[in-house]
């Protein structure tokens, strides 16, 4: 028969698994938005982000009721210690691709703008790195976490080239300043998104091997 603690720490992981879920497809919701493609209505994805915040609590919740109650050690005391901060990560996630939908809906003549600099496919790593982020939390597969952290390196070169070009579109052309500058917003969030999915993966790593890393690092501890 399990355990008071075994039945927390399940429902703990059940709860993250539900709010990656979540954040997941907000962030694809929010991709659709950039990319002017049929996406919830904003109240719908509202909703979404209020069950996300609801969740964000419960999750302290159950943590601080753990420390409260129980005497977590070793490997339970690290899964609980990196729950508190995948959840405050992954709330983050959340709340940026809702400022991305709210952002899209400023972005005019943003089919050119999408089209010409590629940013359908920085959208699309978006996706996958909180897809493979959810994934590794699943699995507690540490493999994944490398392919994370590329991932988040990619978004993050593809959107400064993005930018500059933007940028210099803005410049030569004056009707699109407007429409650039939402873009350039919109894809500042999504680097953003991709920083707190790497964020979650060292809490992942930690989790796992009881070693605090940087993705920057990665590499070399490999």
């Amino acid at each position: 028969m399990a355990s008071t603690l075994e039945i927390e720490l399940e429902k703990l992981r059940e709860i993250i698994i539900k709010i990656g879920n979540l954040a997941e497809s907000q962030v694809t919701e929010a991709a659709k938005s950039v990319l002017s493609e049929p996406f919830s209505e904003v109240k719908e994805v509202k909703k979404t982000e209020n069950k996300i915040d609801k969740l964000d609590v419960k999750i302290d919740d159950i943590c601080q009721s753990i420390f409260a109650l129980h005497q977590p050690v070793a490997s339970d005391l690290r899964f609980i210690m990196s729950a508190m901060q995948m959840s405050n990560e992954i709330e983050r996630i959340g709340d940026l691709a809702m400022s991305i939908i709210k952002q899209s809906k400023s972005i005019k003549e943003k089919h050119e703008l999408v089209a010409k600099f590629k940013i359908a496919e920085i959208a699309k790593e978006v996706e996958v790195i909180t897809a493979k982020m959810n994934r590794c939390f699943k699995e507690l597969d540490a493999s994944i976490i490398e392919e994370v952290f590329a991932l988040n390196d990619s978004v993050k070169s593809q959107s400064i080239i993005a930018i500059e070009n933007i940028i210099g579109e803005m410049k030569s052309n004056s009707k699109t300043v407007i429409s650039g500058t939402h873009l350039i917003i919109a894809l500042k969030h999504m680097e953003r998104i991709a920083d707190h999915n790497s964020n979650v993966a060292e809490s992942i790593y930690f989790m796992i091997n009881a070693k605090t890393i940087k993705h920057e690092k990665f590499t070399d501890k490999k």
